[in-house]
């Protein structure tokens, strides 16, 4: 796959070329990745209203939030070096179908993850290959270690998250399970040299 889908106009200053690429799944489906764009706001909004019970909770851990102008920006107005989101698009439809992003926590060095992909595009690695680039951007930038917080029965991201790094530490109170990986460079590198 050599063609690239077309962003909406010019990126903003900082955007990390570099983590734009083609991902070829388990299942032999390739998806497009790219930093998120201002421009993706109506799309996200569009894919939050009209995603399906179980994602919501999954990714909200619980009711998603008051969709606003002000909550769109925030989510898609990042400046790539503290806070960075990758979506991965359908090549056949250049909808997203995936985002992954990290958002500093108030301890040095650690972000917080979090994950939501298309029920037709789920397990075939999509998640785990975007958690990788995320773990190879934040390596880049200063950060030693993710923390997630999810709904303790989704085991897909446990394992996914343990996959990135080591040292996974697991609390669970009132169903939500907080997990915390340092990010392992070797793997990561690896892993990012894969795909």
């Amino acid at each position: 796959m050599t063609t690239r889908p077309l962003r909406n106009g010019e990126p903003p200053e900082g955007y990390p070329v570099a983590f734009e690429r083609w991902l070829r799944l388990r299942d032999g489906r390739y998806v497009w990745v790219r930093p998120i764009l201002p421009s993706d706001a109506p799309e996200l909004a569009e894919a939050i209203r009209t995603a399906d019970p179980d994602t919501l909770r999954r990714r909200f851990l619980g009711s998603p939030p008051r969709l606003t102008p002000k909550l769109l920006r925030w989510l898609t107005t990042v400046d790539y070096e503290r806070r960075l989101a990758l979506v991965a698009l359908d090549p056949a439809t250049g909808r997203g179908i995936a985002i992954a992003r990290f958002e500093p926590l108030q301890e040095e060095g650690v972000a917080e993850i979090a994950v939501a992909v298309d029920p037709a595009w789920r397990r075939v690695g999509l998640a785990t290959m975007l958690v990788e680039l995320l773990a190879e951007a934040a390596l880049e930038r200063g950060f030693h270690s993710f923390g997630a917080s999810y709904l303790a029965q989704n085991r897909p991201i446990e394992a996914m998250l343990t996959h990135a790094g080591g040292g996974a530490k697991l609390l669970i109170s009132h169903g939500v399970a907080e997990l915390a990986v340092d990010l392992d460079h070797e793997r990561t590198i690896r892993a990012g040299g894969h795909h």
